[in-house]
């Protein structure tokens, strides 16, 4: 579990391409000493496993369905990722509830300044925006943001000058596709509003508590 705040940018140092599969090795400068093999590490929003440590260098592994679902597979030698260790139970809750399970991508079809803000217009497959309300929380490449304006194919949200500088958000550009990670509070309210509710344990539940008559 992780929290969408950011603690550093890694840098892609070496990508070994296997068959359906690939090999990250990311350099990182401040995280990298209070892990170990084992631990859960959030690169771009995607929650891999570390599998070996090379002095300031994390070793990842990406499997096929991983690749699928996400743009690691687009990455690139010296780009940068965004970088967040798994979150300790006695930590501040800074962000939202992020798991790690990236949903889908959606490619950034408007990028506008406003002063010292950016505001990013991100176009998503219409059955994804069934979960997006505004002032909602959403995570993009890993980053806890606030959804400013739902339309019919896109959302947009605002990037504050911090935001810019601390995360790779800072450096994408019309038609990169990002990570996008629904809130999980949002999967499970409209799971549990598609359940058949008449005669079934759900309306038991809700008359017991008061949310029916």
């Amino acid at each position: 579990m992780f929290t969408g705040i950011i603690e550093e940018m890694g840098c892609v140092e070496k990508i070994l391409r296997k068959d359906k599969s690939l090999r990250l090795e990311i350099k990182s400068e401040k995280i990298v000493s209070g892990l170990e093999i084992g631990d859960s590490v959030a690169v771009n929003g995607v929650c891999l496993t570390v599998v070996d440590i090379k002095k300031e260098r994390l070793i990842f592994d990406c499997i096929e369905e991983t690749l699928r679902c996400t743009n690691l597979g687009m990455l690139k030698l010296k780009e940068k990722v965004n970088l967040e260790r798994a979150l300790r139970w006695d930590s501040l809750l800074s962000g939202h509830i992020v798991l790690g399970h990236v949903d889908g991508m959606g490619k950034i079809a408007k990028k506008i300044k406003k002063g010292e803000e950016v505001v990013l217009y991100v176009e998503v497959d219409k059955e994804m925006l069934g979960y997006f309300i505004p002032k909602a929380s959403i995570t993009l490449e890993g980053v806890s943001l606030t959804l400013a304006e739902v339309g019919k194919n896109y959302f947009s949200v605002n990037l504050i000058p911090y935001t810019l500088k601390a995360t790779t958000l800072g450096f994408k550009d019309l038609n990169d596709y990002l990570n996008i990670e629904i809130d999980i509070l949002a999967k499970y309210v409209k799971k549990f509003l598609s359940l058949p509710q008449k005669g079934t344990l759900t309306e038991e539940f809700l008359k017991a508590h008061g949310f029916m008559r």
